[in-house]
């Protein structure tokens, strides 16, 4: 790994997280290496060990894509977001990533991200550049998640398609890459714990896979 001094810590401009992005993230070369291995090691299970054993097989995972789509604010870049359409069957009002299941003319995991990026909110993927991969992430529902690490031109225009996405709103990224703002809660669920990471911010209740897969990219990406 190169040396991280290149980046001071606590830098959290576009250009430092394209930095990081590059060098700490999963080389964009890997998605095919990925694909083809249908283990993660990384998902719900993370806090919740015992939901492997109720979980589908890696080989019937659902495959999805999401981008992590980080926009060049200056000093201070934000993170894209969405809040799920409330009549959507499932993770209705939810907070997500772009993205969502692969497609038949998909050839990789990017191209779902960039694809479902430009159908959900908008974004041409002429504004976004890939720059590598966090682990594919496991659902307890049955998804493996590929997050598609991305800088996005701060040009863009956005609208957001009504059938899938509430709003399109940006969260700081400093405020999402600092560890203090990860709480950590419990529910009950099916008649035992459940643990997940959440990070409100302001009005937005961030948790589940969201929050799940953001805090990997602080360990992977930020964490000393």
């Amino acid at each position: 790994m190169k040396a991280s001094m290149d980046i001071k810590s606590g830098d959290y401009s576009a250009r430092a997280f394209r930095f990081r992005a590059e060098r700490r993230g999963m080389p964009l070369e890997m998605v095919r290496e990925l694909t083809a291995n249908k283990e993660t090691i990384r998902g719900d299970h993370d806090l919740n060990p015992d939901f492997l054993a109720s979980a589908p097989s890696g080989a019937s995972l659902k495959p999805a894509s999401v981008l992590i789509g980080v926009v060049d604010r200056g000093d201070f870049a934000t993170l894209l977001l969405t809040q799920r359409a409330a009549h959507l069957s499932a993770h209705a009002n939810q907070i997500a990533f772009p993205g969502g299941g692969v497609d038949p003319g998909d050839k990789t995991p990017i191209d779902t991200a960039l694809r479902e990026a430009h159908e959900e909110i908008g974004l041409t993927p002429d504004l976004v550049t890939p720059l590598g991969l966090l682990e594919p992430y496991r659902t307890r529902t049955g998804f493996r998640i590929f997050p598609v690490l991305a800088s996005v031109d701060s040009r863009l225009r956005l609208k957001a398609d009504e059938c899938e996405v509430a709003e399109i709103f940006e969260v700081p990224l400093d405020f999402l890459m600092t560890p203090a703002n990860h709480q950590r809660y419990s529910v009950r669920f099916e008649g035992k714990p459940r643990h997940f990471y959440a990070m409100p911010y302001e009005e937005r209740y961030i948790w589940g896979a969201t929050a799940g897969i953001l805090r990997i990219m602080y360990e992977r990406l930020y964490a000393e």
